[in-house]
């Protein structure tokens, strides 16, 4: 784990629910790390440790332009919780609405005034080809075991609703499933239990990643399932193991809402 790192390199390590971020600015001009050079900053023992790794570049089009890197490197194509720590690090005026570039469209985000932070998180791909799947197949009734519903929030989620979270193998069938044949581009795998008409306990086992304590796209996949299910209407309360998030399906948009913090700055080296 012994790789050269940015000199001076400055970074902010934020979250959201218990979700943790490194996130690195680079409107100055300097360059994005490296894949090992994220790998290295994402270990918890040898770097500064993470979920995931948000860099915030300059935009024609938004306010910032955002990338997303999974711990073993590779990039991802949304993440609502990293997009929402993005707006208290630009300022996060509250009414303001904040313009944010990404490889999954660029969102909408929003500091409320109790000092949450939500963001559209656009439209959920539904077709089998969104997701992506290998095959062709009904998204809402996946051919596995406990027939899942997936969808793309931007990158792809399967959602297993299941009666007893705490007798759930989450983390052991979380892995397995990850890397399905049926998910070409692997998939994040959220184990939800509905407990009541708008709310629902939810735990993501994130590809490139592992077990997470909140993941934001995840809470969206899942409150769309659950509505997709006939299981909720429109709005629904999420908790998971890191906090509570609020996911709200209107119109085409899905919105994700939830606290959002600043943890501490430094520079490497």
């Amino acid at each position: 784990m012994d790789v050269p790192l940015p000199a001076g390199l400055r970074f902010a390590k934020m979250q959201g629910a218990g979700n943790d971020f490194v996130v690195l600015d680079l409107r100055d001009g300097m360059s994005c790390p490296s894949p090992r050079q994220l790998v290295a900053l994402a270990n918890r023992h040898f770097g500064i440790g993470c979920d995931q790794i948000m860099t915030i570049g300059p935009s024609e089009m938004a306010d910032a332009a955002l990338r997303f890197f999974n711990p073993d490197g590779t990039e991802s194509g949304a993440c609502g919780n990293a997009t929402r720590c993005a707006v208290v690090w630009l300022g996060g005026v509250p009414g303001r609405r904040y313009r944010l570039a990404t490889a999954a469209g660029v969102l909408v985000a929003e500091r409320l005034e109790d000092g949450q932070v939500r963001v559209d998180m656009g439209p959920p791909r539904l077709g089998w080809r969104d997701v992506p799947l290998a095959r062709e197949m009904d998204t809402l009734a996946l051919d596995l075991p406990g027939a899942p519903v997936a969808c793309s929030m931007g990158n792809p989620h399967v959602t297993f609703f299941v009666d007893d979270l705490d007798a759930t193998d989450v983390a052991g069938l979380g892995a397995a499933f990850e890397t399905n044949t049926l998910f070409p581009s692997r998939a994040n795998i959220g184990f939800a239990q509905m407990t009541g008409a708008a709310s629902m306990r939810l735990f993501v086992w994130e590809r490139g990643a592992g077990a997470t304590l909140a993941c934001g796209s995840g809470a969206c996949a899942a409150g769309v399932a659950a509505i997709r299910r006939g299981l909720a209407y429109e709005r629904i309360a999420i908790a998971m193991p890191g906090g509570d998030l609020a996911v709200e399906w209107r119109g085409e948009g899905v919105w994700l809402s939830g606290p959002a913090r600043m943890v501490f700055e430094g520079r490497v080296g």
